[in-house]
């Protein structure tokens, strides 16, 4: 099961699922309470100001839900071929 989580509103979470053809569901977590947990949120910067949002991420966890695979700060065109590598590897 893939599961994407985001700060933004359910129905801005659709409309972009929608745009995207993405055949995932995405979460809403507007006070990034799961995002902060998962240490998929904090302290960012862009042209030299630095600021909190979301640090690209991806996990993937077992049937027993232990963490087999993290990737923090993983760039979303590499988050796929890694997690599809690990996944062939294991």
């Amino acid at each position: 099961m893939i599961l994407g989580i985001s700060p933004d509103a359910p129905a801005a979470l659709a409309r972009w699922k929608e745009q995207k053809g993405l055949a995932f569901d995405l979460l809403s977590d507007p006070e990034h309470k799961v995002l902060e947990k998962w240490g998929a949120w904090g302290e960012k910067s862009m042209y030299g100001k630095k600021y909190q949002g979301v640090i690209r991420s991806h996990w993937i966890v077992g049937e027993d839900g232990r963490i087999l695979d993290e990737r923090l700060k993983v760039s979303p065109a590499d988050s796929v071929a890694l997690a599809e590598k690990f996944l062939s590897e294991s």
